[in-house]
Order: structure tokens, then sequence, then C-alpha cells
């Protein structure tokens, strides 16, 4: 079997808010083999830059195109084409958007390896711990109280076992932050887990420290992503301090960033976005890791049922991963591009695909609907 083709599909919603909502636009690849095989994959990044890192010709043999790098492979030599995509996007790459471009191309490869050999991608990463994950319910933080009840009353009646309310409107005023949180704690009661995504707008220590003190009384069972990602002795000295868990690594990518991250920011919990950090190749190398490390790992998944597949592949292959990130983000991309969208049944939990490769299918009509320029 040899790779054919790589297409770059960007999908948007007819108009995009300036927030921190990565599901109202997405990159849909497809890889394509000479036995009529096809593979889906997804990137969040920015989808314009995605798609001229994928389909830009060659300037010399390490400023490549990562079309050229794929292109006659066989995909079951998944580890070589990581590292020739590597190494062809040096000049331009090596972390940010060319890992995230890899990440889309990686992940329709293993869903390609899934379908050729009639097996859930997780059965050959290492095997199922589980058949289903309890889930979390994903969403913005409002800028309303009133809001922040509403989603609180809709959400949790469906079973999630809690909420994580994130960007939006925290980061204005810790006053303002200190409000909404305890909003949400009353809205939500004592019992599901409030989880609270800082968007990384903390800038010092002593800020996150009383923050992260203040949450802590209020229940809140993790903060994500406090600081930047390059803030790595800021993450230090907060984890070492604080008993509140620190969660991080939505950001990262390559195994030497997340080397860096776990030894230099000792957090809690690791969030690699499969999407971002260099596909299912460098996610499921994660697994030995962060268990190394004493860390929990829970993907970051805020996009399209495409990514939520591929990350329960991942948990499914995790021993000890404890929940599911649920987009609930009422955007049309979120969970109509694929058919028959992940359902959370009563007790909170979320099914493991058990189909070959990534087990999902394209809304090819909904794919049609919401492409920029036209669909071969």
């Amino acid at each position: 079997m040899k790779i054919t083709d790589v297409e770059v599909i960007v999908v948007k919603q007819p108009e995009i808010a300036l927030i921190g909502d990565g599901s109202q636009d997405t990159v849909v690849i497809r890889v394509k083999t000479d036995e009529g095989i096809e593979g889906i994959g997804e990137v969040d990044s920015s989808p314009y830059i995605v798609k001229s890192i994928i389909e830009t010709p060659a300037s010399h043999e390490l400023c490549r195109g990562l079309r050229d790098a794929v292109m006659g492979e066989d995909p079951f030599d998944v580890e070589k084409i990581w590292r020739k995509m590597y190494q062809y996007s040096y000049y331009y790459g090596r972390r940010s958007v060319a890992i995230h471009a890899m990440s889309g191309i990686d992940i329709a490869i293993w869903d390609i390896m899934g379908k050729a050999v009639g097996k859930p991608v997780h059965k050959l990463i290492g095997g199922a711990f589980r058949d289903k994950i309890p889930a979390y319910c994903s969403v913005l933080m409002p800028d309303s109280e009133d809001e922040i009840r509403r989603i609180a009353a809709t959400y949790l009646p469906q079973g999630f076992k809690g909420i994580k309310f994130g960007w939006g409107a925290l980061g204005e005023r810790n006053e303002k932050d200190l409000r909404l949180v305890s909003c949400a704690r009353e809205a939500m009661g004592d019992s599901p887990m409030l989880m609270i995504d800082m968007a990384m707008r903390w800038k010092d220590y002593k800020t996150a420290r009383a923050m992260c003190r203040e949450f802590e009384k209020l229940g809140v069972f993790w903060v994500e992503e406090p600081f930047s990602p390059d803030a790595l002795d800021l993450y230090g000295r907060l984890c070492e301090s604080e008993n509140i868990r620190i969660s991080a690594g939505e950001e990262v990518g390559t195994l030497y960033e997340f080397q860096e991250l776990l030894d230099r920011g000792h957090i809690d919990i690791l969030q690699p976005d499969i999407s971002r950090c260099g596909g299912i190749t460098v996610a499921k190398k994660l697994i030995d890791l962060t268990e190394q490390k004493g860390v929990t790992l829970i993907p970051h998944a805020f996009k399209t049922g495409i990514l939520m597949s591929a990350s329960l592949h991942l948990i499914a292959a995790t021993p000890d991963t404890k929940y599911l990130e649920y987009c609930s983000q009422e955007t049309v991309l979120s969970k109509n591009l694929v058919k028959k969208h992940f359902q959370i049944d009563e007790q909170g939990y979320v099914n493991i695909p058990d189909r070959p490769g990534l087990g999902i299918e394209i809304d090819e009509e909904m794919l049609r609907h919401y492409s920029v320029g036209s669909l071969s």
C-alpha cells in the first residue's frame, strides 16, 4: 500500500468570533492510498497556514511541503513518515504550526492502518484498558452569572461528571474571576467536578498562588494553563507550593517539549492535544512518559468528533487516565461534522469506538456546505 495524495480541507462556520473557541473552524485532512483506503485527520491550528505547510512546493532538501514527505510511502511505516515530515520542515517548523500540520496527517495514517487490518486504532497502540470513559463538559466561561446557571442546569442532568469553564470572561480581573467561579460552584452544587482553564492569563507567581488558594476553597478540581507554556519556572514554583492540581500541555508539541514541561513544570495533569502535539505517534509515547513521572494523562479535545475519536483511542490505551474532555460549545461543527457524534449515557460515560480505524464517518454534506473552496 502506498500513499497517493493528501487533501487539506478548510472548514468553518460563516462568522468567526474573536473568542477562544477552536470549534468555529477546523482543518480536515484526507490521506489517500492506491488501495482505495482513506484516512481522516484533523488539525487544531490556523487553517490556512496548515494548508500552506502541507501543500507548499519544495525550496530545497530540508524545506519541503509535508505532502512531499508522505507521497509514495507505506502508511505502516508511520514512525519513518513522522521523522521524514519533521526533517522536511526543519526550516519552518520543529515546533508550533508545522507540528500541528504533521499531527493531522499522522492521525489520518493511523486511521488508514486500522482500516487496513480491520482493527480500531487503540488495538494498534497497545490495546484497550477500558471500553468507556466518564466525560466532563467543556465550555467557555460566560460573562453572565445567569448563563453559568443555565449551563449547569443544561449539562449536569445529561450525566456529565463535571464542567470545565475556561477562557471567555476569565482573566479580566481577579475579583470578577472569583465571582464567576463562586457562581459556578453554587450552580453546580458540591459534588460535580469544577475545573477552571485560565487560558495562560496569569503573569506572575504571587497572583497565581493567591488565586489558586481561593479556587481551592471553592473546591476547584484543577486549574488549567495558568501560565504561558514557556513559563516553565513559574509552573514549577506554583506546583511545588500549592495543593490544587495544575494541568497543562495543550500548546505543547514533540517529545522534547513534553519532557521539558514535566521535568521543569512539575504539573499534575498532562493534556496533550492529539491534533497539535505531533499526532498519535507522539501522544502514544506520552503514556509511558507520564506513567514514569506519576502524572495523569487527560487529552485536550476542543474541536469536532474527529479529534474526540482520536482522543478516545488514546484514552482506551492509557492505563490510568480518568476523563474525556467533551467539547459542548454550541457551534455547528462541534457535534455535526461526523455522523453519529459521540453520545454521553445517563451514567456520564462515552463509549470507546470499536470499529476499524478511528471508527467515524464524515458527514459529507456538512463538509461540503462549510468547506472553504470546492471539494474534489
